[in-house]
């Protein structure tokens, strides 16, 4: 952990630069991070203690430049403090070290696995994630975990993260319209979450076959009603005949008694 030997006088997350003002070399540097924010935008809709930031200044000291990781989260800090959002995230206005960084590799090389990995361990980051789908022979994401002030690396893809309820892992797919390996959430089952694109796809998926539910429950009470109709048709046109027959059969009576036959006495 950081030792803090902090000045008097404090400035306030205003009064700072809310980067380092350098800007990303690769797309993959904003749209990774992005991906997993939008996922939490849906997934903690309900939650307001937690901030994912991406390329948001991390203030330790006054007097030194931010550590601007590519994205990191914060748990148990207000989601939003004022309309205005914040400009950076000053760790003695926080009180709260992110519990988790990522850092997307580019193809400009700026020291993820050795000076970043050791500043985000002095600050005490629990998980340091760094993603490069440049890596040829070694696995494209790694988790590092602290342990005993030490970063030990994490095996898997997911990797379950148990602090923060998620798991983190890579996996192709499509996003902004480009078919290629994207970072996710997982659950503990291993389970990827849905991107927005792909839960509003299965929310109107969802729509339209419940829709076909109701039309073809309509078709049916529809045809339910028609056999009923059916039947009432062929019961009224079985009473009719009865009433025929009846008919007949007091013709034929009133007949024979006009011939003199008894039709109570016909053996």
């Amino acid at each position: 952990m950081l030792e803090y030997n902090l000045p008097r006088y404090l400035p306030s997350a205003e009064e700072l630069p809310d980067s380092d003002e350098t800007p990303v070399d690769n797309e993959l540097q904003e749209l990774i991070p992005g991906l997993l924010k939008a996922i939490l935008l849906i997934l903690w809709s309900e939650r307001m203690d937690w901030l994912f930031a991406i390329d948001m200044g991390i203030y330790y000291h006054p007097d030194k430049p931010p550590i601007v990781p590519d994205g990191f989260l914060s748990l148990e800090v207000e989601r939003f403090y004022d309309e205005e959002l914040r400009p950076s995230y000053v760790l003695w206005d926080e009180n709260v070290v992110p519990i988790f960084v990522l850092e997307v590799v580019s193809q400009n090389y700026r020291k993820e696995y050795t000076t970043k990995l050791n500043e985000y361990e002095a600050l005490g980051v629990l998980y340091y994630v760094i993603y490069s789908s440049r890596r040829r022979r070694k696995p494209h994401l790694e988790v590092h975990k602290l342990v005993n002030g030490k970063y030990e690396l994490q095996g898997g893809n997911p990797v379950w993260l148990p602090e923060i309820g998620l798991g983190i892992g890579c996996e192709r797919g499509n996003y902004c319209g480009v078919m290629r390996e994207w970072m996710y959430w997982y659950d503990e089952q291993g389970q990827r979450y849905l991107t927005p694109a792909e839960q509003v796809k299965q929310e109107t998926l969802r729509a339209q076959q419940e829709s076909l539910r109701a039309q073809q429950e309509a078709q049916r009470a529809q045809q339910e009603s028609q056999r009923a109709q059916q039947e009432a048709q062929r019961a009224q046109q079985e009473s009719q005949r009865a009433d025929v027959a009846e008919q007949r059969v007091q013709k034929l009576v009133e007949q024979l008694r006009a011939l003199g036959i008894d039709p109570d006495n016909l053996a």
